[in-house]
């Protein structure tokens, strides 16, 4: 049977309009979004790469990658590299980008930059309203940014942060379950398959899902033990030939 599983090539998922998957309205090279990852807007949500972009210019070479279903609450702004001013001379006046004999007589500016890199959002992040990504941050999977925050520094996966700039405020479950859910990863699933453990996956039964994830595991760790035994057997098989 079919299943009605919302298509993550459509700009607009459902009769709304106010949520879009990004990936599906951002054109330029630098900026890499993954599927069901939405920017929820009640005025312009399909202007994500316009308004909530800030900065970017491909040619200074850094990325702004999203993984999966993040959700991404009206207003936030990623910083890109090009935002910053040179801090390593006397002024971080930015001369040379009003033209004439400012522009002729300002080293090249572009090289003189603070370079922090990529900016990498993991999978199932929560970005709170009017939240202020900075360039280079990092935020691992699962993180919870709170509304009006300014994020500075990398965000360890399932964690909570908040404030400006943004501080730990809490883990989001104990080691144990943070890390079965790293290694399950259940963003990388089939759709159909995903649509078989909702009801796992969005249960407040923390103890449920830790169960049924440490059981998911062992049968994948198993099945990939029985893939390698029989690709032994296989390949003894064949050296006896």
């Amino acid at each position: 049977m079919m299943m009605n599983i919302p298509d993550p090539n459509a700009v607009f998922p459902n009769e709304y309009k106010t949520s879009c998957f990004i990936k599906n309205v951002v054109t330029a090279p630098n900026i890499s979004v993954g599927d069901y990852t939405y920017y929820d807007d009640a005025v312009d949500p399909t202007g994500f790469e316009r308004n909530n972009v800030l900065f970017n210019y491909p040619e200074f070479g850094d990325h702004l990658v999203i993984g999966k279903f993040c959700q991404i609450a009206s207003g936030t702004k990623f910083i890109m590299g090009p935002a910053n001013h040179r801090i390593s001379s006397a002024t971080t006046y930015p001369f040379n980008v009003f033209g004439g004999a400012w522009t002729e007589n300002t080293p090249p500016h572009m090289a003189q930059l603070p370079r922090k890199g990529d900016t990498i959002i993991g999978s199932d992040v929560w970005v709170g309203r009017e939240s202020i990504i900075m360039p280079g941050v990092k935020i691992g999977d699962g993180a919870i940014i709170a509304a009006y925050s300014v994020v500075v520094k990398d965000v360890p996966a399932y964690t909570v942060f908040g404030g400006n700039p943004a501080r730990f405020i809490k883990e989001r479950f104990d080691a144990e379950l943070k890390d079965l859910l790293l290694r399950y990863q259940w963003w990388n699933l089939e759709p159909e398959k995903l649509v078989e453990i909702l009801p796992v996956l969005c249960d407040p039964d923390l103890e449920k899902l830790r169960r049924f994830l440490r059981d998911r595991l062992t049968d994948c760790q198993n099945g990939g033990r029985l893939t390698v035994l029989r690709q032994f057997l296989c390949a003894c098989r064949v050296q006896s030939i």
